[in-house]
């Protein structure tokens, strides 16, 4: 897999502990009961090479017709090249993240998150509800994935811990914690619109399905 298609997975990544993200920068999950296997992340990764490969062929000659190309990426081969093939690359804290296509653009991510370590990040006042929030806890979270040109963003719609529903600025907290890297040191804010990866111009969240257009 190249370089940027990797660095794109872990940015993915990164939104996933959030609750949701890019598809292909990108990442995309399954129904908990749907069983992940080696054969479907081996699909995904031929699938990211194609959309890949595709980025870099030469250019259509001026007043020639552009060609385009369609790839379809599925819950279960997203969230099984996430489980099989980017293991290492998920933060220390956070545990099985999925995203699934719920369809009509609308995406869910979870993930069991440790709050622990963000809580001590620095000191709580008594209305910070991350202050009385302690141990791994599930997090989901859902809203809308927005794409045109070649430019995504992520529109925040809801979230919870343990079925409890807290604030955006706390999910931002949570996501800005455990998305940090050299490149981000202050970690991904989810407001922030997004450059697609490998020429991608849309794409297109179905139910169980995203639709990779380039």
């Amino acid at each position: 897999m190249s370089s940027r298609l990797r660095s794109v997975a872990a940015f993915a990544l990164g939104l996933t502990i959030a609750g949701a993200l890019v598809i292909l920068d990108s990442a995309v999950r399954l129904e908990a009961q749907t069983r992940l296997t080696q054969e479907d992340a081996a699909r995904c990764q031929t699938k990211l090479g194609r959309i890949s490969g595709f980025a870099v062929k030469p250019k259509a000659a001026a007043g020639a017709t552009a060609a385009t190309q369609t790839t379809q990426l599925t819950d279960a081969e997203l969230n099984a090249y996430i489980k099989f093939n980017l293991k290492n690359e998920v933060p220390a804290g956070v545990v099985d993240p999925t995203l699934t296509a719920v369809g009509e653009g609308k995406v869910r991510g979870a993930a069991v998150i440790d709050l622990d370590t963000v809580r001590k990040q620095k000191q709580r006042s008594w209305t910070d509800p991350l202050g009385y929030m302690t141990g791994k806890l599930p997090l989901t979270a859902s809203g809308l994935l927005i794409t045109q040109n070649g430019v995504g963003r992520f529109q925040l719609e809801s979230a919870e811990i343990s079925g409890i529903t807290i604030p955006k600025s706390l999910l931002q907290e949570l996501l800005s914690f455990y998305s940090k890297s050299a490149e981000r040191p202050s970690g991904i804010s989810m407001d922030d619109p997004f450059e697609l990866p490998a020429s991608i111009k849309e794409i297109r969240v179905g139910k169980g399905e995203a639709m990779v257009v380039q």
